[in-house]
């Protein structure tokens, strides 16, 4: 990642959802963020769909290779994007639908069981989107990156009405009450190389001085030094963390859990894109 440096001709918000380093807190022989989140909605699903509605271009998942078949298998290659999917004022609406690519990205062998944490996943998913994109061209490396994260529940329907402040140079932090991504909140936010470059050196030196790793890393360890001044706040009418069973118990008794309306097959088909035919 250079730092500093952005498209001029045009503006590419990457989305990462990390997965990789945290703590399975229920037992079950799947991953955690494959939790439900309501009605044939899963958890990781609601985070795809926010990154969806805040305009993201790429979606990048951060996951271990033991789960990533059954996340692919639920999730497909792509989610179509909810704007223009629904957008019933053109004359001929499946032209102007836009697919959203999902990307799976493993966490690399030598930082499992290391520094292999949620928040070094954040920094790993940005990274990897990064060098990906500028190999295939420069003009279209990530220009900022929006976090989602699959422990922690909120409609992301209301995020397409801020969806032009989040795809722009703007860096946005999501915010109910006084929880924020600073304080350990799953709450979405964004940040530039700028501040991709802080947290890393940051994350290197809490490295060097802990003996054990980084794996107990929390969320407001790393992210607390994000400048609150520099950034625009977003706040969300409800959220709930089910990052263990009690508040999951908590959400799934909520009012909010049967009021959240589930992604519509038709924008996440759930389907794999046909790979380029090669000749014999």
């Amino acid at each position: 990642m250079d730092k500093g440096e952005e498209n001029i001709s045009s503006f590419h918000l990457a989305g990462v959802v990390p997965i990789s380093g945290q703590p399975l807190g229920f037992g079950f022989p799947w991953d955690d963020s494959l939790m439900a989140s309501g009605e044939n909605y899963l958890a990781i699903e609601r985070s795809v769909l926010e990154c969806a509605y805040a305009g993201c271009e790429t979606i990048w998942i951060v996951c271990n290779e033991d789960t990533q078949p059954l996340i692919k298998h639920r999730l497909g290659d792509f989610i179509l994007d909810p704007i223009s999917a629904t957008n019933r004022f053109k004359k001929h609406p499946t032209e102007f639908q836009k697919q959203i690519p999902i990307f799976y990205v493993s966490i690399h062998p030598k930082d499992r069981f290391k520094r292999d944490s949620v928040a070094w996943s954040v920094l790993y998913g940005a990274n990897s989107s990064y060098f990906v994109s500028k190999k295939i061209s420069r003009w279209v490396t990530p220009d900022r990156y929006y976090v989602s994260f699959p422990w922690g529940v909120y409609d992301p329907e209301p995020i397409r009405h801020h969806r032009r402040t989040i795809s722009s140079k703007k860096k946005v932090t999501l915010v109910h009450e006084d929880e924020s991504v600073m304080n350990g909140g799953y709450l979405g936010f964004s940040f530039d190389a700028d501040d991709f470059f802080l947290l890393r050196d940051t994350f290197k030196e809490k490295y060097k001085t802990m003996k054990k790793g980084v794996q107990d890393t929390k969320l407001e360890d790393l992210f607390c030094y994000l400048k609150p001044e520099e950034r625009t706040t977003i706040p969300i009418s409800w959220y709930y963390p089910i990052d263990n069973w009690e508040d999951y118990s908590t959400y799934i008794g909520s009012q909010e859990s049967k009021e959240l309306i589930p992604v519509s097959s038709f924008i996440l088909k759930r389907k794999k894109l046909n790979k380029i035919p090669k000749q014999e």
